[in-house]
């Protein structure tokens, strides 16, 4: 029996976090290291189906990803489709607490939870924090949209640390690459595989990986 894919459910109350953009590059990522890997929008908002859609007329789209939108009672099986078929499926969740977010959490492998390095964005996480702990699911904080060093980073760092709180080494920086690529359908690996911002993708898919192996 082939094994199940792992499962990692994006979730975030903020606004502006860059929940679907993570989604997006991720699973990118994921897919240039030869994974079988598909992104699953339950966002009534709908971005991820959007890229997913100008992704399929992109000259750059090197690989290949499957997407699919569902919400409701759908949801448990059509995940469970997925997670048979591929070996990462990534979760592009509402921006509130609702049924399909609870859903999502408890079949997840990880709650990945993306936050730019200020109070307010972990105080909008809390919400998030507090469902994975009542499904028992391991979390995982990354730092997005963050400033290579800053005093207030350093000082988010020891808060999540003095929490107990995964927080992953590697980071997506500021960079506006992140957001013209994903506008085009793609991810910053394929619109500009040196630059900068690609090392940076991959180093958190590296680590993505490292913590869903753990």
């Amino acid at each position: 029996m082939a094994k199940a894919g792992k499962v990692v459910a994006i979730a975030q109350q903020k606004g502006g976090s860059g929940k679907t953009m993570l989604a997006a590059q991720l699973a990118v990522a994921l897919a240039e290291t030869g994974s079988r890997v598909a992104v699953l929008d339950i966002d009534p908002q709908g971005s991820l189906t959007i890229w997913a859609k100008l992704r399929s007329a992109a000259p750059k789209a090197a690989v290949s990803i499957t997407c699919a939108a569902t919400s409701g009672w759908r949801l448990t099986s059509e995940l469970e489709k997925l997670r048979a078929a591929h070996d990462f499926v990534l979760i592009d969740t509402p921006p509130v607490i609702d049924s399909d977010a609870r859903r999502a959490i408890r079949a997840a492998d990880l709650v990945l939870i993306p936050l730019q390095p200020s109070p307010p964005d972990l105080w909008a996480a809390e919400g998030t924090l507090k469902l994975a702990a009542e499904e028992k699911r391991a979390v995982a904080l990354v730092f997005n949209r963050a400033a290579a060093a800053s005093r207030l980073r350093k000082r988010m760092e020891a808060e999540i640390k003095a929490r107990r709180l995964f927080l992953l080494e590697a980071a997506l920086g500021n960079r506006a690459g992140y957001a013209n690529a994903f506008a085009d359908g793609v991810s910053v690996t394929e619109a500009g595989p040196a630059t900068q911002a690609a090392e940076e993708l991959r180093a958190l898919a590296i680590a993505l990986k490292s913590r869903l192996d753990q």
